[in-house]
């Protein structure tokens, strides 16, 4: 909704109705994701209401601009996120132990482009000698034409899924540019 608002402020000749109403509902549906899908307790948003559990996607609140980067509520969430669905410092989508609420079976390996977000969040939200340490050990895990796969395992340090993943390549590029993109401009 926030983006189609945009989009129609931007590019009014494209014509969208009741302006405002959309506005209304994008703003709607922020509060209450920022209600119902959130746990104040813990201090991070949540993979769905009313859930306990963590996913992912969530590392892209700020990059969408759904929230700022100093957020509290977005710090907590990297932060829970880095204690609870990393492993060996790559990210995991979500857990996979326990109730399997996706239906697929457990047991898969750390996502890269969830681990390139992950180094995307914490550069935005001031820990960037973390962020480029996480990026450089991510390049690292490339095969010898620099291609990488979906998914990796750090235990035996093979790369998982499909292979070469565009997700991975694309996450890849955003965090360089994030991480490096002002030193090669001027």
């Amino acid at each position: 909704l926030d983006r189609a608002v945009r989009t129609l402020e931007h590019h009014p000749e494209l014509g969208g109705g009741d302006l405002d109403g959309w506005r209304a509902l994008r703003d709607e549906v922020h509060r209450e994701v920022c209600e119902k899908g959130y746990d104040p307790v813990r201090n991070t948003f949540t993979q769905y209401y009313g859930s306990r559990e963590l996913d992912a996607s969530l590392l892209l609140v700020p990059r969408v601009g759904f929230l700022p980067p100093d957020d509290p509520r977005v710090v907590g969430t990297v932060d829970a996120i880095g204690a609870e669905l990393t492993r060996d410092g790559l990210v995991r989508r979500y857990s996979t132990e326990g109730r399997q609420v996706d239906g697929l079976p457990g047991g898969e390996g750390t996502f890269l482009v969830c681990s390139f977000w992950y180094a995307d969040a914490l550069h935005a939200t001031g820990r960037t000698k973390e962020a480029r340490e996480l990026f450089e050990r991510l390049v690292g895990l490339a095969n010898d034409v620099g291609l990488l796969a979906e998914e990796y395992d750090p235990v035996s340090s093979h790369q998982l899924g499909n292979f070469p993943q565009a997700f991975s390549h694309v996450g890849l590029v955003n965090t360089a540019l994030a991480l490096f993109g002002d030193e090669g401009a001027g």
